[in-house]
């Protein structure tokens, strides 16, 4: 039992920190004057929007594997 909580730790500590980096590697939401400045030059430009469309599917799989660590690892500490 002792192996198995290790184990979940490790991997868990792998996942926050990968959730981390993956959050902040996103481009942020601009807003204000500059946003729409940015924005404009986005749509007449075109934006690289493959990698933040695999970023946030990343993310999330990311977010989901957080969770299910979490409930798994309070589980077995128990």
């Amino acid at each position: 039992m002792k192996f198995l909580r290790t184990a979940l730790t490790v991997i868990y500590t792998i996942v926050c920190l990968s959730l981390i980096a993956s959050v902040l590697l996103q481009s942020g939401r601009s807003a204000g004057l500059t946003g729409a400045i940015a924005g404009g030059a986005q749509t007449l430009f075109g934006k690289k929007k493959g990698l933040d469309d695999l970023l946030g599917r990343v993310t999330t799989g990311l977010a989901v594997g957080f969770m299910i660590l979490a409930i798994a690892l309070t589980i077995v500490v128990r």
